[in-house]
């Protein structure tokens, strides 16, 4: 595990989420939208809608059927944007309107796991609680043998186990990226991946489940 962590690092130095936020509300509100959706599409999005929702209140007072018709295009629009006010105001009559920087109170707040608290504690505090785990994360734990789980949050035990603490932040962004990369989910690069020689391929032959 400890040299695929180095391979990573080496490969990947930068590492961090490629959602586009100033606050971390607004990175709260870009992880909701990220589901079932690309970063790339986010950011195109969230562009206009932090220009128009400046804040949490503004989210909090947002009409939901036109917060629906503002994020549509990232699909699941309708339980996005309800998860989004509803979160928002339980932020400003919970919280006292900041965005809770524990897992514990994170993960009460409407349309929020544990990957989503994960990339909000570690990208705008600064704090590690846990491995975000993503369609990327899950895939290639599992390819690499890191993990014989499908259930995200018993993949993020198993890697916790595996990794360095001072590592979990890093280590899953960098599984993201390299996924994106080279190990995509139809068709992963075995020529161009420098983990090949420590992957034991599962899955592989099997691909529409991994």
């Amino acid at each position: 595990m400890l040299k695929i962590v180095e391979l990573l690092k080496t490969e990947y130095p930068l590492s961090r989420t490629a959602l586009t936020y100033s606050t971390p509300h607004q990175l709260l509100v870009a992880t909701i939208l990220s589901a079932q959706s690309t970063d790339v599409r986010v950011n195109i999005i969230t562009k206009t809608l932090f220009e128009k929702y400046k804040n949490v209140e503004d989210f909090a007072r947002a009409d939901l059927a036109q917060l629906e018709q503002d994020i549509k295009s990232s699909g699941f629009f309708r339980q996005k944007a309800k998860n989004i006010k509803n979160s928002s105001i339980e932020i400003i009559e919970t919280f006292g309107g900041e965005v809770p920087r524990t897992m514990e109170e994170l993960i009460t707040l409407p349309g929020v796991a544990r990957k989503t608290a994960n990339v909000v504690l570690s990208s705008a505090y600064g704090i590690t609680e846990g491995i975000a785990v993503d369609t990327h994360v899950k895939r290639l734990s599992y390819r690499l043998g890191l993990t014989d789980n499908t259930d995200p949050n018993k993949i993020e035990q198993d890697l916790m186990k595996l990794a360095p603490r001072k590592e979990w932040s890093d280590f899953s962004y960098r599984l993201i990226l390299h996924g994106r990369a080279v190990c995509s989910a139809r068709k992963p690069k075995h020529e161009e991946c420098m983990l090949e020689h420590l992957c034991p391929k599962k899955g592989v032959n099997n691909i529409g489940n991994v």
